[in-house]
């Protein structure tokens, strides 16, 4: 079972940044590739961006191509997201997903195991 805990969500202006931050609990986290997903109301969750087991290969949603850096620390056992630029459609609850099975930048949140509770990213115009 692995234990999945997101914070560094908070309100922030647009044209300004944040750094989420996921820590990771249970088994080997090296052995899993991990995702960002978001949600806003009254939309599906959708994918943010996808990082590789070792932290090589990364993917992005076009809407964040260029604005959001995702990297993992193998040995802390976490997984960050930083997002510079920062519109208000980028406002929703940001979720920390892991799975071992899919590959990186998988954008169906269905097939990830495991999730976080999800962090509120509050871009204000």
């Amino acid at each position: 079972q692995t234990h999945l805990v997101e914070s560094g969500g908070g309100l922030v202006q647009a044209g300004g940044s944040l750094r989420l931050s996921c820590a990771a609990s249970g088994r080997t986290f090296s052995n899993y590739v991990m995702g960002w997903f978001r949600q806003a109301p009254g939309k599906e969750r959708e994918f943010v961006a996808g990082i590789s087991r070792s932290g090589v290969i990364t993917k992005y949603a076009d809407s964040v191509q260029g604005r959001f850096t995702i990297s993992r620390d193998n040995i802390k056992n976490m997984v960050y997201l930083q997002m510079n630029s920062l519109k208000p459609e980028d406002t929703a609850v940001y979720y920390c997903a892991a799975d071992s099975q899919v590959s990186t930048g998988n954008s169906d949140y269905r097939r990830y195991d495991y999730w976080g509770q999800g962090t509120q990213v509050t871009v204000s115009s």
